[in-house]
């Protein structure tokens, strides 16, 4: 990812957020997203994180980004060798189910495979059912590890997604 896409990744990934889910966090927490604060947030660590943290972005025929994938080291313990984790993937909502997902994750294993992770994490919320649909048909599976995140007042629960990259 350029920095000059940040603008741009902020408001897709404010409005993956708002459609993923709806239904699934309490919806004043999504109403009181900013595509602006995002922004500022990613922009701030940018420069630190390059070479740790990984963004890829796909665009479409006029450079517009589409979707975006964001990965690097996973950020909790584990008994294993040191993981991948992918923190965020989002397509912009009018496009989901075209493929675009699926070619940002096929990146991201590419881009793990190179000696880099053996095996690649994620976080799902429960409810998800699509998105969980998607990952199960990219190869994850469910290890059992479960965490709750707090929106607003609302505990939402997380479930964890692994698969290997080693053949």
């Amino acid at each position: 990812m350029y920095e000059a896409d940040i603008d741009a990744v902020a408001a897709l990934r404010v409005r993956g957020w708002r459609t993923a889910y709806a239904g699934l966090i309490p919806q004043h927490y999504l109403d009181a997203m900013s595509a602006e604060a995002q922004a500022q947030r990613r922009r701030a660590g940018f420069d630190s994180s390059r070479g740790t943290v990984w963004d890829l972005v796909a665009v479409d025929e006029e450079d517009a980004p589409v979707g975006w994938v964001c990965f690097g080291e996973y950020r909790g313990k584990i008994d294993a060798a040191a993981p991948g984790e992918a923190y965020a993937l989002y397509v912009e909502p009018a496009l989901m189910g075209r493929g675009i997902g699926r070619v940002l994750m096929d990146a991201v294993h590419q881009h793990t495979e190179v000696g880099r992770f053996a095996t690649l994490l994620l976080w799902v919320l429960r409810d998800n059912v699509r998105a969980r649909r998607f990952y199960a048909a990219a190869g994850y599976v469910s290890d059992g590890a479960v965490a709750s995140d707090l929106y607003g007042e609302t505990a939402v629960e997380e479930v964890r997604y692994r698969r290997s990259l080693v053949s």
